[in-house]
């Protein structure tokens, strides 16, 4: 579908700065995907980002099990890595694997000192702009992923693989998708709906499957909403219906179903709150905040923000969302 000059303004907007991600190069250590000293420079020990309100997060407490299982396939991806370093998806690995212990400063690294070697692999900027959004460096986060919607573009397709595999082991998202959906959301976070309007739209336009369409849907519903658009918002929920054959993404679709009347938003609640230290906790406590916010109801949506913050799970989307709310408003 053509786009308005408008759309192609706010788009092209989203490139700004796309090259300005070059980084100095970091020291070599003795094994490929080992950290070096330079990540501990900014933080002390134990302290992997500062919150949007500049407090210290902790590195994440995980359980025994695990910690144990994916401590074992780090080491697995390190050995494969050592034995070939000129393979781009050994340290993707490598970076994705150390993240998912917690360790989101040393898988910035990693994927510094990828990038060194692959500067023109855009999985390497889509991987470290995630991470970038983790710890709160939002701006260097818009520079990766508006890189690598360039490197991307023209491009076809494809299906990135999980490395916690959901239930059924399928798939559900894709490299363009996952580009345009950290790109919007840092945008998001920014408190930049307009330019998160064009980018969640371009997302929604990549969307493949229930999964997919429902997180774009969620964020985009979300971003509308708040750019004073409720008509279009209101849209953006029609295709939303009960029996979208969703796997991962529940919170998301449930969301939507509630903000459409069709689901009971406190049974929603009365799950998610079980366990604060789920990432649904986060999820649907921060999208029944935000539903306060747009409709006008400050106070309220502020309580349900402050609640989300009582969760650990800190790398969550919905505690940063939330965090961005509460320090937008001090």
């Amino acid at each position: 579908m053509p786009r308005s000059p408008l759309r192609a303004v706010l788009i092209a907007s989203l490139f700004v700065g796309a090259f300005a991600c070059a980084r100095e190069p970091a020291q070599e250590s003795t094994a490929p995907g080992e950290p070096t000293a330079e990540q501990t420079v900014a933080l002390p020990p134990g302290v992997e980002a500062k919150s949007l309100r500049g407090e210290p997060l902790a590195a994440p407490e995980l359980p025994d099990d695990f910690r144990t299982r994916q401590e074992e396939l780090l080491a697995e991806v390190r050995l494969r890595l050592e034995q070939t370093p000129d393979d781009p998806e050994r340290w993707i690995w490598v970076g994705r694997r150390t993240a998912y212990l917690g360790r989101y400063r040393e898988a910035i690294e990693i994927y510094d000192r990828a990038l060194e070697r692959f500067p023109e692999d855009p999985r390497l900027y889509r991987h470290r702009g995630h991470r970038y959004i983790t710890t709160r460096r939002l701006e260097e986060a818009i520079d990766d992923l508006a890189h690598a919607v360039v490197l991307t573009r023209g491009r076809p397709d494809e299906v990135e693989p999980d490395g916690l595999p959901n239930e059924r082991g399928i798939p559900t998202s894709t490299l363009q998708g996952n580009v345009w959906y950290h790109l919007a959301l840092a945008h998001y976070l920014s408190g930049d709906f307009e330019t998160a309007l064009a980018a969640w739209r371009e997302c929604l336009a990549v969307a493949k499957n229930p999964d997919s369409l429902v997180a774009a849907s969620y964020w985009l519903y979300l971003t509308l909403a708040r750019l004073g658009q409720p008509e279009e918002a209101e849209r953006i929920l029609q295709p939303i219906a009960p029996g979208l054959d969703v796997i991962e993404n529940h919170d998301y679709h449930r969301l939507l179903l509630s903000y459409r009347r069709l689901a009971d938003a406190h049974a929603m609640w009365e799950e998610a709150s079980a366990d604060p230290a789920s990432v649904g906790y986060a999820t649907v406590g921060y999208g029944l905040g935000a539903y306060h916010l747009i409709g006008g109801r400050e106070e309220k949506a502020r309580e349900w923000f402050g609640r989300v913050l009582e969760s650990p799970t800190w790398a969550a989307f919905g505690y940063i969302a939330a965090e961005a709310e509460l320090a937008r408003a001090r």
